[in-house]
């Protein structure tokens, strides 16, 4: 009996082996690591901190000028307006206030030499500035900034006093106006 035994079990173990050697799989990997994501920036300054105008004692025909420099930091192309969020005053003395508002390059905050407008952003009065562009959606431009900084447009501010102003805008003072830039993503 001692002989039986050995070629049964022998066909069984050489069985197991064909079988384990015929589902043999090659294989091979790679991997790439380090992977992540990070959003990118969209921001904006101005080369001032102090306002573009304090003009005291106007009389009809006085005139000024100013311009600012607007910078984006932005990763990526953004669409730039121009507005205003200031309220439209219940009295008529800032529609004697007429308004240009030029874009270009060159120039700084204080000091137009060298700036070279290459579009019109708005002319009419103060009051429709205020009226009309309000918040991004109403804002005047866009204009394309296209990312990777630095980026920057200029603006030239222009005011008249009218000569056309009556008796009534004597002695007459503005609420404070601010001008406002806000960039979004261009699409």
């Amino acid at each position: 009996m001692m002989r039986v035994l050995p070629v049964p079990l022998g066909l069984v173990l050489s069985g197991a082996l064909v079988w384990g050697a015929s589902y043999a799989d090659w294989t091979g990997n790679t991997s790439n690591a380090g992977n992540k994501w990070s959003s990118g920036s969209l921001g904006l300054a101005n080369d001032s901190r102090v306002p573009m105008f304090n003009v005291e004692n106007m009389k009809p025909g006085d005139s000024g000028a100013n311009c600012i420099v607007i910078k984006s930091n932005a990763d990526f192309p953004t669409a730039l307006k121009l507005y205003s969020s200031s309220p439209n005053w219940p009295t008529n003395f800032q529609s004697f206030v007429d308004l240009r508002i030029e874009v270009g390059t060159g120039g700084r905050f204080g000091d137009c030499a060298g700036f070279s407008p290459f579009d019109t952003a708005f002319v009419g009065t103060l009051d429709t500035f205020l009226a009309l562009h309000t918040d991004f959606r109403t804002g005047v431009g866009p204009w394309t900034l296209p990312g990777k900084p630095p980026n920057a447009l200029s603006f030239r501010f222009i005011w008249r006093f009218s000569p056309d102003a009556p008796n009534g805008a004597q002695s007459v003072e503005t609420n404070e106006v601010t001008f406002s830039w806000e960039a979004h993503e261009a699409r």
